[in-house]
């Protein structure tokens, strides 16, 4: 193994790193420093002596996964990638937080070489590092651990463990019992609104406890390398529980105007300020100070590093027995590989399209080796149990169905770690409106592009008696609304398998939108490719066209139906993705609306945004009532013959 660096060379990295936390923010006149010099030491033990990690070869499948949780430190972390040669160089730093750099104010995945999860929004990488825990033993149990075999680190602030998401995830990683799961609290007792006292008094240590962790307490180290490396080695060594360390730190250090003070969290250092502290640290007082020779010596130690370990991994995974279905979890197959093995439904099918869902979900499993699939608790009624497969668990780590509990925040944070770590496809299940409770998870998954599948049924107050706490009506705009998500309502089985489709296939993040109640087979499916289609045949001249997703398509129908008896011509389009639809061009989108014909959009839910394709809506802009829910629907507005008097009405 690679010799370490010499204690001379230690110690001029940990004050470049300083050097390097605070002229960044200076320049930038913004960012957060003090948690970066303060945990220096602790970067650079993790960079040089303890990370599994191959800077020239930052996605090797086995690298240990380092996530920093409090992402506003992201100059902790940018500061380590240039030192251990990842892509970044001192222009780079200098251009910290600014337009179009590689240094934006947070870590993000596909944006800057090693940085494993979109971190910023606190707790949200702590769950992230639950999700890349599961995956990891997951692979290793299933291919073996010459496959997979590696650590998930994660360093966590006072405030990543106040947010309510770090509480669910805990204990899901507890009961899981995640061994290859390493925390490193920071423990500075800041905020930005000053001691931690002011509103907290958790007992940290026990809590973590309770949910089952080992936990260490690692004291006054933070500046103490040699420390620092034994306990982060005997932490990844410890076996049947995820390990917390407490590290107590000091937020600012070696400022000698504002350790430990709150005013470091954010940027109070001035140009005076940093050059009293570079004067304590005994470094050249000068901008992004950043010696050739020292910087050298640090990306040679880590390329040696990591060439030793890619090497060793490249021959032992050579030798598996099955190496096609190891590759094949990573790579995600197609749904061209799994299309023939679909139910195909008829007209006279009719089923809730939550139902349809689990029929592909079983269908699928064999042609997608990555597949692992979970629900919050509500696992039959969303559709997301796989027949037969064994639940994940501490006993059971190859299992393929994860039971996450009432844990929504944590399942939606942890189903992107998984997603980003790799290797798996993970798609998790719960009620539509509870949406609401995942959402900062959805569009985290949709900023940094994380390949995994989210299940939405009892999709309309057709949920009914439950009443309006359970009825989505506004959660389907809402998440329109996230940039680069991809969602599809589908309106009956065909479409629901060829949304399962779209899913497998989309390259990130997909909610499908699924029904409660049973609905007729009226498409073909084809609606789904383009985002909208006529379903059934084109009608020449219609007086209108009707515009709608999800149960509402056959609604629809029936009205067209209804309405051709009384010699009106509609014509009916389903929408099932507006995302999808918006990429063509627009002599295909003209095609499905005749040119004179008024479009009446029709979809259970807030009518917010449907202006845009329709000239009327029929919506409900309300929040529901408790009902049968039939009757809610028909109360609201959402019925044939509402629709019916609304073309009449023209």
């Amino acid at each position: 193994m690679v010799s370490k660096l010499s204690a001379q060379t230690d110690s001029q990295v940990v004050s470049l790193i300083r050097g390097l936390s605070m002229d960044a923010p200076l320049a930038a006149k913004s960012g957060h420093q003090g948690t970066a010099m303060a945990l220096a030491p602790l970067a650079h033990v993790l960079y040089s002596r303890v990370l599994r990690h191959d800077p020239s070869n930052p996605e090797w499948k086995n690298r240990d996964r380092l996530i920093l949780s409090n992402g506003h430190a992201s100059i902790l972390q940018y500061a380590s990638l240039y030192l251990n040669g990842y892509g970044l160089e001192l222009e780079d730093l200098k251009k910290f937080r600014q337009f179009g750099s590689a240094t934006p104010g947070h870590p993000e995945v596909g944006h800057t070489a090693g940085i494993e999860v979109t971190t910023g929004p606190l707790g949200q990488g702590f769950a992230n590092a639950v999700g890349m825990a599961i995956a990891e033993r997951n692979l290793r149990a299933r291919f073996g651990a010459s496959a997979c075999d590696h650590n998930i680190y994660v360093i966590a602030s006072d405030g990543c463990l106040m947010e309510g998401v770090s509480h669910e995830a805990a204990s899901l990683a507890g009961h899981l019992k995640l061994d290859r799961l390493v925390c490193i609290f920071d423990d500075n007792s800041i905020t930005i609104d000053g001691p931690t006292s002011l509103s907290c008094s958790d007992d940290v240590a026990n809590r973590f406890s309770s949910y089952g962790w080992k936990v260490m307490q690692l004291g006054e180290i933070a500046n103490d390398l040699d420390a620092l490396e034994d306990a982060l080695l005997t932490a990844r060594t410890n076996r049947g529980a995820p390990t917390l360390c407490i590290l107590k730190s000091h937020i600012g250090y070696p400022s000698p105007d504002f350790t430990d003070s709150h005013e470091a969290h954010g940027n109070p250092l001035t140009a005076v300020h940093v050059s009293s502290t570079k004067r304590i640290m005994g470094i050249p007082d000068e901008p992004f100070w950043a010696p050739k020779q020292l910087v050298d010596a640090v990306r040679q130690h880590a390329r040696s590093r990591g060439q030793k370990f890619t090497a060793d991994y490249e021959r032992d995974v050579s030798d598996l027995e099955d190496p096609h279905n190891w590759r094949a979890a990573w790579e995600t197959p197609g749904s061209s590989s799994f299309e023939s093995l679909l139910p195909i439904f008829d007209s006279t099918s009719n089923f809730a399209t939550r139902q349809v869902i689990q029929k592909a979900l079983d269908a699928s499993l064999p042609a997608l080796p990555g597949l692992i699939v979970g629900s919050a608790d509500l696992t039959n009624n969303t559709g997301t149990k796989l027949a037969k497969q064994t639940a994940q668990s501490a006993t059971a780590p190859d299992g393929r169905q994860i039971y996450f509990g009432v844990r929504e925040h944590a399942m939606g944070a942890a189903v992107v770690g998984m997603a980003l770590h790799g290797g798996v496809l993970p798609v998790c299940g719960t009620f539509f409106v509870f949406a609401d409770y995942m959402r900062p998870a959805i569009r985290l998954a949709a900023l940094s592009r994380a390949k995994c599948i989210f299940i939405f049924s009892h999709d309309s107050v057709g949920v009914g008696e439950d009443g309006p706490t359970h009825q989505p009506v506004e959660q389907l705009a809402s998440l329109r609304a996230i940039p680069g998500l991809q969602v599809i309502r589908p309106a009956d089985p065909n479409e629901t398998i060829a949304a399962w489709c779209a899913a497998v296939d989309h390259h990130g993040p997909t909610a499908l939108i699924l029904s409660r109640q049973h609905v007729a087979s009226v498409t073909d499916g084809s609606a789904v490719k383009f985002g909208a289609g006529i379903v059934g045949e084109p009608v020449a001249a219609p007086k209108a066209v009707l515009l709608a997703t999800g149960s509402e398509v056959g609604l629809c129908a029936t009205a067209q139906s209804e309405l051709k008896n009384e010699d009106v011509q509609v014509q009916v389009v389903s929408m099932p993705s507006w995302d999808r639809f918006e990429r063509l061009g627009q002599s295909e989108k003209t095609k499905l609306f005749p040119q004179g014909a008024p479009v009446i959009s029709v979809e259970a839910g807030v009518t917010f945004g449907w202006h845009k394709y329709a000239d009327q809506t029929i919506g409900i802009d309300r929040f529901g009532a408790s009902a049968p829910g039939a009757i809610a629907m028909s109360e609201l507005g959402i019925s044939v013959d509402a629709v019916v008097r609304r073309v009449k009405d023209l």
